[in-house]
């Protein structure tokens, strides 16, 4: 009796594992298959390209894979940081919720990377790879890199230095507090419900407000929702910067222009409170803050289409934070104070 009670009980913990395991495989199997979805091909014979993006990479994940990649410059295996994190979430089906357990696969990627192996052999299998690498290079292209910093050499003379690190900014200059938490995808009720597709960093009126990266300025003015607006385009054309509700009355930086050139750390604008009219230069927002916003461009069609891909940028921003340009008043406007900071190199 007691021997039939132990092979019961071993065939009944068996069935339950190979159920678990069934189960388990098709969770990965649906996950790929919503993540495939995205990148599906679009049945007319276009070219096909990636529809969704949710990201979600905790702060101490972006900093760990950042801090890999500046320590292996100049190294003989010099590691990519966007590498790093899409293996970090394709190993864990884009599951951020263990940021611990993330950092620790990246920190295990890097070191067999580090000791030679390729990062093909290292996703071999992953169907997931593919995919953020693609979304996550969107996102972050441009971020980390070389730059020249200006600086005194022993004579006292001014030369440029050349560094490797992150060379994009905060969009707030240095010098100038604002506070924000994550509220992408609240809700908003002026003019017809929606989400919200962006990060509200409030401060106070006329804080000179800076360009994240190089880029273009693709748009300029008023827009009933946003107020006074910047729209900025990286020259990959891959991210649309979108700063709003802008000072009232001297919303910009007096020689910015539509289809200007900007390099990150010029100074664009001034923080305000106006938009939520459809007259121009009216302050309808009751506080002040900068409404910040990233969209991702895959296709062209997606710029002003329905399928339009803005991300939650709560973490990019405290990423952002530790890197901020310092400014000084010029006349009637701020400029940045390169000299103590980095210049990207074109």
């Amino acid at each position: 009796m007691k021997n039939l009670v132990l092979k019961t009980t071993a065939i009944f913990t068996f069935v339950c594992f190979l159920f678990f395991q069934s189960v388990c495989l098709a969770k990965e199997t649906e996950y790929e298959d919503d993540y495939l979805y995205a990148i599906a091909e679009n049945g007319d014979g276009t070219e096909d390209y990636i529809k969704w993006v949710d990201f979600n990479i905790p702060l101490e994940v972006l900093q760990k894979a950042m801090a890999l990649d500046i320590a292996s410059y100049n190294s003989q295996t010099p590691l990519n940081w966007v590498e790093l994190l899409a293996y970090g979430s394709a190993k864990n089906w884009g599951n951020m919720g263990n940021p611990k357990k993330v950092t620790a696969d990246i920190q295990a990627a890097a070191k067999k990377l580090g000791e030679g192996m390729k990062i093909s052999e290292l996703t071999e299998g992953m169907k997931l790879y593919d995919y953020y690498y693609k979304a996550y290079s969107a996102v972050l292209g441009g971020f980390v890199g070389e730059y020249e910093q200006l600086t005194n050499d022993e004579a006292g003379n001014e030369v440029l230095e050349k560094k490797y690190g992150l060379k994009v900014f905060s969009p707030v200059a240095k010098g100038y507090s604002f506070g924000h938490y994550d509220d992408f995808g609240d809700g908003r009720s002026y003019g017809y419900k929606r989400k919200h597709q962006g990060n509200d960093l409030l401060g106070s009126v006329g804080t000179p407000i800076v360009a994240v990266e190089d880029g273009y300025v693709e748009a300029l003015g008023w827009n009933r929702f946003g107020g006074w607006r910047v729209g900025i385009r990286s020259f990959d054309k891959k991210r649309y910067y979108y700063y709003a509700h802008l000072r009232k009355d001297k919303p910009y930086h007096s020689k910015l222009y539509e289809g200007m050139t900007v390099k990150a750390g010029d100074v664009i604008g001034y923080l305000g409170m106006s938009g939520y009219s459809a007259n121009e230069n009216v302050n309808n927002i009751k506080i002040p803050h900068l409404h910040f916003g990233l969209q991702l461009i895959f296709d062209e069609s997606q710029k002003d289409g329905v399928n339009q891909i803005w991300i939650d940028l709560y973490n990019i921003v405290e990423l952002l934070n530790k890197n901020k340009m310092p400014v000084k008043k010029v006349d009637a406007d701020f400029e940045p104070a390169r000299a103590v900071n980095s210049i990207p190199i074109d």
